[in-house]
């Protein structure tokens, strides 16, 4: 099977299937629809840059190649996230086993629009790479699901990507976010 992935900025991943069109057209349309939740989920796995962009094409081949065995038991949105949260874990667990000793910056770009001032958007630039410092801390499971439910994602959708019951789903993300907000008092 025969595809070119072509990386604009992270959100604009393009896959085309030269053999088969009409999945192509399919994904594009999911991509263009989700790109940007996807972009997000491996923001919140990945601090480096670069390897952002890996986890983001990672994730757009396994959705692609996962589009074919979606039945319409869940949400599109709901399938398209479980193969990347699953996808994000694998390439987490395959950076652990990596030996790296680059350090690389984790500078988080935040868009400025005119109305704001530079020291405000300095400060907003400021505190969410704070908070995704804190959220990246996590162990997996907690961060999934607060990255679910960051994204609007319902307990029972939650529960479903990530195997877990409703309950559970609750008492992991009242912990998670009990964690990520711990010392932010003061702010």
């Amino acid at each position: 099977m025969a595809f070119t992935v072509i990386v604009g900025n992270a959100a604009q991943l393009i896959i085309r299937n030269t053999e088969d069109e009409r999945l192509g057209q399919g994904f594009e349309d999911v991509f263009a629809q989700y790109g940007s939740l996807l972009s997000r989920v491996a923001n919140s796995y990945e601090a480096n840059h670069a390897l952002q962009q890996e986890l983001l094409q990672e994730i757009a081949i396994a959705v692609w190649q996962g589009l074919t065995r979606f039945k319409g038991d869940s949400s599109v949105k709901t399938y398209i996230l479980k193969i990347a949260h699953n996808r994000a874990v694998t390439h987490v667990a395959n950076q652990v086993k990596r030996i790296d000793t680059d350090e690389y910056n984790d500078d988080v770009v935040v868009e400025q629009s005119s109305q704001i001032s530079p020291e405000t958007a300095t400060s907003q630039q400021q505190s969410l790479s704070r908070l995704l410092v804190k959220v990246r801390a996590l162990a997996v499971q907690p961060r999934q699901v607060l990255t679910l439910s960051l994204e609007g994602l319902s307990y029972d959708e939650i529960a479903d990507i990530c195997g877990l019951t409703k309950s559970h789903v609750g008492v992991i993300l009242k912990r998670a976010k009990a964690s990520v907000l711990e010392g932010n008092s003061d702010e």
